[in-house]
């Protein structure tokens, strides 16, 4: 692999920065944002030059040139319709970004930053000489929609079912799968379940993910600080209960529900410990935990009559071996199942990276309404 690529991710409260060399990983850090300075801006959408100078800066202490970039590589934003793979950031795709039309994120401003270093970029080597243009890009959007027409039926024609999941993740494990027994992705049917603070499973076919669930959405497993699919009618009792409002129906939901609903903490690590020190409580819960996964996982082998080479479990929470076995003992019937630790999000987006520099990947452009 020849070239030096820059991979951004952003959070609500920290900026991942990695670079790579030649395929190799130089560095990567994970720089975090004080409350204090972030409360000076009403929206994360607001701190794109206060991020724009941490990373310069940043970069600069490692001793790494502007010149020294040939490509950056963002975290998708919260786009549709989109397909999964690796899009130049145009302009019209940073309008899209920058409207935050489909809901605000910090994954909606990484693209905009990755874009003003690309113009940094070429106006340090148009100064110095250097011949090469950086480009920006961005890899495997989180709401990519190429769902089954069937499966975004939902019981209410008001209340399709809508794709927002770990791509990024997801396709490159099923990547790496796939290559350690040389075959091709698309070759592959896997059904994927990151696990970690959300909680998304999807289902790959031919090269795509043809079905999962709206992680956030309210729709899917429980995960640490998600409570997933509720029942309906208490729901609807809560919403209109007075005791709430709008948003804070939605932080119950999202943020505020799972593991943090019912023990106040989103550690997970602490909840597994409870469990391990004897809590019944926590035990059944964790045993809910596993359950409400594996259900999804099962109710996906339905879309393709259960003809699934490979279940994959990864995410934060796939490191822990106890509660991968829970989940692997209940959906292995279906499939072999292999466990894939972590999330690689920024080996992920140098992966795409290199494959755009030697031509291998396919480069999409964003087209609203399509």
């Amino acid at each position: 692999m020849s070239g030096r690529i820059l991979a951004l991710n952003t959070g609500s409260t920290t900026t991942k920065i990695g670079y790579y060399d030649s395929g190799r990983k130089v560095f990567e850090e994970n720089i975090f944002h004080s409350l204090e300075k972030l409360s000076r801006y009403s929206s994360v959408m607001d701190q794109g030059h206060m991020r724009l100078v941490t990373i310069t800066e940043f970069l600069l202490s490692k001793g790494i040139r502007l010149v020294d970039i040939d490509l950056v590589m963002a975290r998708s934003g919260l786009v549709t319709p989109m397909e999964t793979g690796v899009y130049e950031i145009t302009e019209i795709l940073e309008d899209a970004l920058r409207h935050c039309t489909n809901g605000v994120h910090a994954c909606n401003l990484c693209g905009l930053l990755a874009c003003d270093i690309a113009v940094l970029v070429n106006d340090a080597r148009k100064e110095a000489g250097i011949p090469g243009v950086c480009k920006a890009y961005m890899a495997d959007p989180p709401m990519a929609d190429e769902m089954l027409p069937e499966a975004k039926i939902g019981g209410l024609p008001e209340f399709p079912r809508r794709a927002l999941c770990h791509a990024l993740n997801s396709r490159a494990v099923v990547r790496h799968y796939a290559k350690g027994r040389n075959k091709k992705p698309e070759d592959v049917t896997a059904i994927v379940a990151h696990i970690g603070g959300g909680t998304s499973v999807s289902l790959h076919k031919g090269g795509r993910i043809i079905d999962t669930n709206d992680a956030l959405g309210g729709d899917g497993p429980m995960s640490t600080e998600r409570a997933g699919t509720v029942p309906a009618f208490p729901l609807i009792e809560m919403c209109f209960s007075g005791r709430y409002t709008k948003e804070e129906v939605k932080r119950r939901l999202v943020g505020e529900g799972g593991a943090v609903a019912y023990f106040g903490t989103n550690d997970f690590k602490s909840v597994v410990a409870m469990a391990d020190a004897g809590d019944p409580e926590v035990k059944v819960f964790l045993d809910g935990f596993c359950l409400s996964v594996a259900k999804y996982i099962a109710g996906l082998a339905a879309d393709v009559c259960g003809q699934v080479d490979v279940i994959i479990l990864t995410g934060g929470i796939a490191w822990n071996q106890a509660l991968m076995e829970n989940i692997g003992r209940r959906v292995s019937f279906i499939a072999p199942v292999e466990v894939y630790p972590g999330g690689n999000e920024m080996d992920s987006l140098a992966e795409n990276g290199y494959g755009v520099l030697s031509g291998e990947m396919e480069v999409k452009y964003y087209r609203p309404g399509r």
